[in-house]
């Protein structure tokens, strides 16, 4: 199991990325943008996120945080936009987490395959924590 962070954004990844990228003298990487993401289960990206960065990847130290744009149409709250990451190799490790995750929580969404992961969960705790799942 390895915890990495996911930083959101309101529509200024990109900005962010460039001065993290210069700060931290990394080079920024696999970025991708909403309309870079292949159509999933007719879902349409609207216009106002098709630039908006989906992923990036950034090297701070040793570990690779992402980073990304909230949808335009909402989801994104300043102070509450770091979201830890878990990547667990074993199913019934990652179905047993997300389970008690969301227990008095609330799943964004449920634990599925998807075209970047095997599996892939999203759901706020509790305490108000929103983690995200992969394999």
């Amino acid at each position: 199991m390895r915890l990495d962070l996911f930083i959101n954004f309101d529509g200024n990844c990109h900005d962010a990325l460039e001065f993290y990228a210069k700060v931290f003298k990394s080079e920024i990487v696999n970025l991708q943008t909403y309309a870079d993401a292949p159509a999933a289960h007719g879902y349409v990206v609207p216009e106002a996120d098709k630039k908006r960065v989906m992923y990036a990847g950034l090297a701070i130290g040793d570990r690779t945080v992402m980073f990304s744009d909230a949808p335009a149409n909402g989801g994104f709250v300043r102070g509450n936009n770091v979201c830890p990451t878990l990547s667990i190799n074993n199913k019934d490790d990652l179905t047993r987490i997300y389970n008690e995750l969301k227990e008095g929580g609330v799943p964004y969404m449920e634990l599925q395959p998807t075209f970047f992961a095997e599996l892939f969960a999203m759901v706020e705790d509790k305490f108000g924590i929103i983690w995200q799942l992969t394999m």
